[in-house]
């Protein structure tokens, strides 16, 4: 038993935040290949002509859930903090909205008509920030209040019409990466993208080797390292491939390269900065983390406002890959970005959760309702299984908790809870100082 319990800690990189998205990954890969096989056995074909690893299924499946996941990005900030958000969905349409009717009625160039819809998003960002992190309401009191108020001004500006987008500005949601070089039968960039992505996940785990060595820590052994590469670069392979050989005029999508390049950057910024660890301070202690120098408001303000930017941004990819704004536009957005945070792994009273979970918990959601469809399964009952799912995966981790086995939520909090426990003991020590959170930067 302590040969598997090495082997599992080793493998998983000896955290439980590794444990955890590894975890997480196994499982969605799992979902996928029971819709493989069940669209398989559906159809009477092998398994390897099911419906839902097939290149074209891949690929609209990511373009139609990108806007999410990009609004998952944002509403992860937000619940760490402590705060929620249920206003995503009005303001995504409402900037969707305007951004047409600019374009259409206004001349606007479609560059300008993106920037302009980026600034329409940081000023209702800051109007919600400011009720929040300067006047002290609840979040959840403002931003409802703003689902209502943009919601209504989506279809006061809009007169509850469609308002068709130019060809050029639908390429940031419709558009795929374009075709070049020599004829290999795959899309060359999606290739060096599958490339690049490789390398970063090599280069990521002998850097975590290098940096364990540099701090006298004893690294996994090697094998070990191995096999998490190979688990990791043959899934990127194998996905690389079906995205890179579907039919010619489709690849990786436009707006999955822009939800690429939002992963990184704020993946480096929570994991890396000073600003990224106050978000997680504020969440977990937000007294103790303003007695040790922290920006109370400025981190409210902070992601309200960029929560409201992201929102702005899915809505315009929506909009480009819709074609049109109409007056539906965003219903319901805000639920299925709050339940991809949460099946990612954030807890729901703040300081808890990172933007790969949240990413790859809006894919398992994405991938049972995609699969649930293929499978001819009715929008009604899709919408009942995806409520059931997500309420008795959480139920079921805090009986786990309860009964004192293993709990994903309760793995992940403990090393916080160690922490908290501690904290009366080292106060006690000090005198009457308060107890502090360390904050770096």
């Amino acid at each position: 038993m302590s040969r598997i319990k090495d082997l599992q800690k080793n493998l998983f990189g000896g955290t439980t935040s590794n444990a955890r998205q590894f975890g997480m990954i196994f499982t969605l890969v799992a979902i996928v290949l029971l819709f493989q096989f069940l669209t398989a056995r559906d159809l009477g074909v092998g398994f390897g002509d099911g419906l839902t690893l097939r290149s074209d299924n891949l690929i609209a499946l990511f373009q139609q859930n990108s806007y999410i996941l990009i609004l998952a990005i944002g509403m992860l900030m937000v619940i760490v903090a402590g705060h929620i958000d249920l206003s995503v969905g009005s303001i995504a349409a409402f900037v969707g909205i305007l951004v047409a009717k600019a374009m259409a009625d206004w001349d606007l160039p479609w560059p300008v008509a993106i920037l302009f819809g980026l600034a329409i998003g940081a000023v209702i960002g800051a109007w919600q920030g400011f009720w929040v992190a300067y006047v002290g309401v609840p979040a959840f009191i403002v931003t409802l209040a703003g689902m209502l108020l943009f919601r209504g001004a989506n279809q006061y500006v809009g007169n509850a019409d469609t308002i068709p987008v130019p060809a050029p500005f639908q390429k940031i949601g419709g558009g795929f990466l374009p075709e070049t070089g020599p004829d290999t039968g795959y899309n060359n960039l999606t290739l060096l993208l599958g490339l690049a992505a490789c390398v970063a996940v090599v280069w990521r785990e002998l850097q975590l080797r290098r940096t364990r060595k540099e701090m006298n820590a004893e690294p996994a052994p090697m094998w070990v390292s191995v096999i998490r590469m190979a688990i990791m670069v043959g899934l990127l392979i194998f996905v690389t491939l079906r995205f890179a050989g579907g039919r010619v005029g489709t690849s990786f999508p436009i707006s999955g390269l822009i939800l690429v390049v939002l992963v990184l950057v704020y993946g480096f910024y929570t994991r890396n900065t000073a600003g990224g660890r106050h978000i997680y301070a504020v969440g977990g202690n937000s007294r103790a983390a303003e007695l040790s120098g922290v920006k109370l408001r400025r981190v409210n303000f902070f992601v309200m406002m960029n929560m409201s930017v992201l929102a702005a941004l899915a809505g315009m990819i929506f909009v480009a890959r819709s074609g049109a704004s109409g007056p539906q536009d965003g219903l319901s957005w805000e639920l299925d970005a709050i339940a991809a945070v949460f099946i990612g792994g954030a807890a729901v009273s703040g300081g808890i959760g990172t933007i790969s979970g949240s990413i790859v918990g809006g894919l398992v959601m994405a991938v049972l309702n995609n699969g649930l469809q293929l499978l001819g399964v009715g929008t009604d009952r899709v919408q009942i299984i995806k409520g059931l799912v997500l309420l008795l995966a959480v139920a079921l981790d805090v009986y786990n908790k309860s009964q004192g086995r293993f709990s994903v939520i309760g793995s992940i909090t403990r090393p916080f809870r160690r922490e908290a426990s501690a904290e009366p003991a080292s106060s006690s020590e000090a005198g009457s100082q308060p107890a502090k959170t360390t904050v770096a930067g």
